[in-house]
């Protein structure tokens, strides 16, 4: 798909939203300030500026459609800047809504914070201003809009917990039994990666150790600690337990609300690493299905079994754990409708504390499409069919949506929605998506996010990738943490 942008600087925002009906077509953005001869299929956006209004002209054409709308913006562009970029984009939304077939449940947003958006609305427009906003202005549906008016209420609560002085720490645990073939995260399977296990473990410890060093002397609070990866549950009892003391010997864990650990694969998952796990203080794990349906998880390459989900599920419960997440993925390769909704039944049944539904992201360096196993999109697609009876059944279980986000390359145009019962929303989950304060990341593939209090103001501090360029370049990410000193100091 050839995309012109035309004496504009819209390019971003039209490339996502192509992207959203064509999820898997190649996109070529070409820039120019005048016509060029264009190559079918395209998406043309050209701005023609006056002295006083500017004309937004977008076209589509395929070989056998092609359709052009124009519209006149009032006002100088530079004042007018997002009111162009908006009818651009409606314009577009328009034009590909009828070639398709599809009208996204999303309108024309294409970010991944959606939820933050409406925080910003409500706050100047107040709820019913919101609401209106997105779907008239957003060409959000109805539904959508009134799942992220719901979410918007129960994350606000969340906010309010954090203060100035608030941060959160992520550790990174980028092993796995093996990679799923959706997945495009760092990790390493555990197979080929066993003799860098040990020094990686010992390198992380010591990289907490300095970064508990760095907050103590900064006064910083800790929120909430999540380790994830990967899949931290690949390491051993012993390794768990090293790991865990690390944290609790190094931070002032006294007033951190949330300590998560992901146990995702059920295969890795034994009483001894359990009893670990909860005897080192951490209150909420995630065990995560994807799927309760074998003929899916051989699909995407996952050794384990649903029944082996389900006893491991059984077995957190039984050792003592209060707070047991659980993942699922709609739109996966072999799945249907009927047999989500087997899978969404059994969970329901089983009663976790949450559950948290993602929508199947095809990533570019995932081996589902680096395969060439893409899923098509369709006027319905079966993730969208299952992600409305996730709106229906999980409030008749007592779950409410308490944070909501979204990806690029996502079937359906769809979302990931966080879904808990009363007094078990996942506070990391909230104040990562929503950027609400510092993250200090420990470990590969780690990014700490440092915000500034009361400002919309991001620096982010880049962890080395792999565990082999973590543990060969261990001392100048030690040197990277300076940073975290730098960027409070010049705040005073």
């Amino acid at each position: 798909m050839n995309i012109y942008i035309i004496n504009n600087p819209f390019h971003y925002e039209i490339e996502n939203l192509t992207r959203a009906f064509f999820n898997n077509e190649k996109m070529n953005v070409i820039k120019c300030d005048k016509n060029v001869n264009r190559e079918k299929p395209f998406v043309a956006i050209e701005l023609i500026k006056h002295e006083k209004d500017s004309d937004i002209i977008v076209s589509f054409a395929d070989e056998d459609f092609e359709k052009t709308l124009s519209k006149k913006i009032d006002g100088e562009f530079d004042s007018e800047y997002s009111e162009c970029e908006r009818m651009a984009a409606i314009m577009l939304f328009e034009i590909l809504s009828e070639y398709t077939g599809i009208r996204l449940p999303w309108g024309i947003l294409t970010g991944v914070r959606p939820i933050k958006l409406l925080h910003n609305l409500v706050r100047e427009l107040g709820t019913d201003g919101a609401d209106k906003y997105f779907r008239e202005k957003l060409l959000v549906t109805e539904q959508k809009t009134k799942l992220a008016l719901t979410t918007e209420k129960n994350e606000r609560k969340i906010l309010e917990l954090s203060k100035p002085d608030s941060f959160s720490l992520y550790i990174s645990v980028p092993f796995c039994p093996t990679r799923c073939s959706y997945c495009s995260f760092v990790s390493q399977s555990i197979e080929k990666a066993k003799k860098l296990v040990e020094p990686y473990l010992d390198l992380l410890c010591q990289e907490i150790k300095y970064t508990a060093e760095i907050a103590k002397e900064l006064n910083l609070r800790l929120e909430t600690v999540y380790i994830g990866g990967g899949t931290p549950t690949t390491f051993s009892a012993e390794q768990l337990t090293k790991l865990i003391t690390a944290i609790n010997a190094s931070f002032d864990m006294k007033k951190c609300r949330e300590f998560t650990i992901e146990a995702g694969r059920p295969d890795t998952i034994t009483r001894e690493k359990l009893e670990a796990i909860l005897d080192g203080g951490c209150d909420r794990i995630s065990i995560n299905p994807q799927t309760l349906n074998d003929e899916v998880l051989e699909a995407i390459g996952r050794r384990h079994t649903a029944t082996q989900t389900l006893e491991a599920y059984k077995l957190a419960e039984e050792i003592g754990f209060k707070h047991i997440n659980m993942d699922l993925i709609t739109g996966l390769p072999k799945d249907t409708p009927e047999t989500f909704k087997y899978t969404l039944d059994t969970l329901c049944d089983l009663s976790p504390a949450s559950i948290t539904v993602h929508t199947l992201a095809m990533k570019r360096s995932s081996f589902l499409t680096l395969g060439g196993a893409l899923v098509k999109t369709g006027a319905e697609p079966p993730a969208a069919i299952m992600m409305k009876y996730c709106e229906e059944k999980l409030p008749q279980f007592g779950y409410h949506p308490y944070y909501l986000y979204r990806q690029s390359r996502m079937e359906g145009n769809l979302e990931n929605v966080g879904w808990s019962k009363d007094g078990f929303d996942g506070l990391y989950n909230v104040y990562v998506m929503d950027e609400t304060h510092t993250i200090l990341a420990c470990g590969a593939g780690g990014v700490s996010k440092l915000r500034e209090p009361g400002v919309n103001h991001l620096e982010r501090i880049f962890n080395y990738k792999y565990p082999y360029e973590y543990i060969n370049g261990f001392d100048e990410m030690l040197r990277r943490k300076e940073q975290i000193k730098t960027f409070y100091g010049n705040l005073k």
